[in-house]
């Protein structure tokens, strides 16, 4: 199914949606929403928008947690949003570590190729040119721009830290979290 780029947003997960923690986010029970992330979420959807998930979870391959694990985490994120009228429309993770030098593990453009195939079946070499892409890092944005997405950082999780750091891409936009920028997206478009 193709969509329109307007109504596709690509978000990270830790940082963004739920808590970030420094042993990696290993269980249902560290898997812990971030103020009015799953609202931002809710809304988004009611104004139409599909929202994809783009997240490294190298805590697979390190051993940290099971796909399993992993599953039950985004089990209870669905959970979560449904009495909120929110969802998620699809979820793409890279359970590599950087030694293994694939091309999903953010900033790698990988995962970000595939939900562009996805959505847009697209060949062109800007597929998601205008699509939003929020993160909490430098590489969550990194790999977005390279296929034409928009980039917006939060300041939940490493974003404060990101910020500070620099060198973000050209017309990065900065937003306090979730709900922050999906406020802003939605004045934008009325």
């Amino acid at each position: 199914m193709s969509i329109s780029s307007s109504k596709l947003i690509i978000l990270d997960r830790d940082g963004v949606i739920n808590e970030d923690r420094d042993d990696y986010v290993k269980s249902v029970d560290e898997w812990i929403p971030l103020p009015r992330s799953l609202e931002a979420i809710a809304l988004l959807n009611q104004a139409g928008y599909q929202v994809a998930i783009a997240t490294n979870q190298s805590g697979l391959s390190r051993g940290y947690f099971t796909i399993n694990d992993l599953h039950a985490m985004h089990s209870k994120m669905d959970k979560l949003l449904q009495p909120l009228g929110g969802h998620i429309d699809s979820i793409f993770f890279c359970p590599h570590v950087d030694s293994h030098g694939c091309d999903c593990r953010k900033p790698a453009p990988g995962l970000i190729k595939e939900i562009a195939l996805r959505y847009k079946k697209s060949e062109s070499t800007q597929p998601l040119l205008g699509v939003p892409i929020v993160g909490d890092s430098l590489r969550d944005l990194q790999a977005g721009i390279a296929l034409g997405a928009s980039p917006h950082l939060v300041l939940t999780g490493k974003g404060q830290k990101t910020l500070e750091k620099g060198n973000l891409p050209e017309g990065t936009q900065i937003h306090a979290d979730l709900m922050a920028f999906t406020n802003a997206l939605l004045e934008s478009t009325v």
